[in-house]
């Protein structure tokens, strides 16, 4: 006998756009395609809404921006009505996965929770906290083994009450370029001619660019040819431009915004830099250059160091600092047969651990094993 098709609900508070709401979008069109059912809780002006429809999601909203008793009073009323047919709630930000668990404390008969962490921030070590986790939740899913290990080691979670499963990504969509054909790719984009550094990443302080750019600066006059391709927008755009002038780098940075075509702008870089130091899980952009081999330079927050091997797909520096990023970009940069090297490696791992089937079949399996039983 073929195994039942679930009604899966995530929820998701948050009104931002990064890859913990790429994530969710991309795990829940794999569980529609599996033959499941899946609805999305999100507040009205959240972009997520928006994506969701045009992929052809569910999307219920309500107003769950905030942690307030009108939030609370809506998503009960909702579950309320639907609970009987829904088998899991898969809760994601912080908000709603606390408005969900009080609100199945105060339904008979609620649907189980599972709760997805995706960063890698400091936990509140409280008795409310430890109950959202540990008891409110039926399991926890983290997007990598070092916030499994933190949440064990700083607040003393149950190890079996939680599972490790990392982001996957598109492999048929982000696919590895001749380099031969990339001056070609880089004309087509607009983009003036010379091999490229690039970031992709919202443009936010503890993404890194910062660093980023006055490590670029120190390479400048040594490496005359080499561009700075930064892909994404964010509230710090303002900021990094005026601080590209401010280095006499306005005309080698290129800020080229928001792309849904991400892909294309890989295939236009030489080099892959993400020097965040915030909390991370394992970004999107790292998995995805890599699977169109690239070489990576970034730093071991959160689970980042899961993703590139140091010293075989990449290299990882210490955060927040711009003389030890240079360092690394230096190294490969002067080095193609090394980049080459780290390129090979990281498309290789690319095609073994970061297809997006995996996480499916991973989360399938977890949603399975704590749904509410039939």
């Amino acid at each position: 006998m073929s195994e039942r098709k679930l009604h899966i609900v995530h929820t998701e508070s948050s009104c931002g756009w990064g890859g913990q709401e790429i994530r969710v979008l991309s795990e829940m069109r794999g569980m529609q395609e599996r033959g499941h059912r899946v609805t999305l809780v999100t507040p009205p002006e959240a972009r997520i809404a928006t994506v969701a429809r045009e992929m052809g999601l569910t999307v219920v909203t309500l107003p769950i921006t905030r942690k307030r008793l009108p939030a609370l009073w809506a998503l009960w009323q909702w579950l309320r009505r639907e609970s009987a047919g829904i088998d899991l709630l898969n809760t994601h930000s912080s908000t709603d996965s606390w408005l969900a668990a009080v609100a199945c404390q105060l339904l008979p008969g609620a649907p189980p929770i599972v709760r997805t962490r995706h960063v890698s921030s400091p936990v509140s070590r409280n008795g409310q906290t430890r109950w959202l986790y540990q008891r409110a939740a039926a399991h926890v899913v983290v997007t990598g083994e070092a916030l499994r290990a933190q949440l064990q080691r700083d607040n003393g979670f149950a190890a079996a009450s939680m599972t490790s499963v990392p982001t996957g990504i598109d492999l048929a969509r982000f696919v590895r370029l001749d380099p031969a054909a990339r001056p070609a790719h880089v004309a087509a984009l607009g983009l003036p001619p010379g091999p490229y550094l690039g970031i992709l990443a919202t443009l936010r302080n503890w993404k890194g660019h910062a660093y980023l750019f006055d490590a670029y600066a120190e390479l400048a006059a040594e490496f005359p040819d080499w561009r700075l391709l930064v892909v994404g927008d964010g509230p710090q755009r303002h900021n990094l431009e005026r601080r590209a002038g401010e280095l006499g780098l306005a005309g080698r940075i290129h800020f080229v915004g928001n792309r849904d075509d991400a892909e294309r702008w890989f295939q236009a870089m030489d080099l892959f830099v993400l020097p965040s130091y915030g909390d991370e899980g394992v970004p999107q952009s790292i998995m995805q250059a890599m699977a169109c081999g690239l070489p990576v330079v970034s730093t071991p927050v959160g689970a980042i160091a899961e993703a590139v091997d140091a010293d075989r797909s990449g290299l990882l520096v210490a955060p927040r600092d711009a003389q030890a990023l240079a360092a690394a970009l230096r190294r490969l940069i002067a080095d193609p047969a090394l980049r080459a090297q780290f390129s090979a490696a990281g498309w290789d791992k690319a095609q073994r651990q970061f297809g997006l089937a995996r996480m499916v079949d991973r989360m399938e399996a977890i949603f399975r094993a704590h749904a509410r039983p039939r």
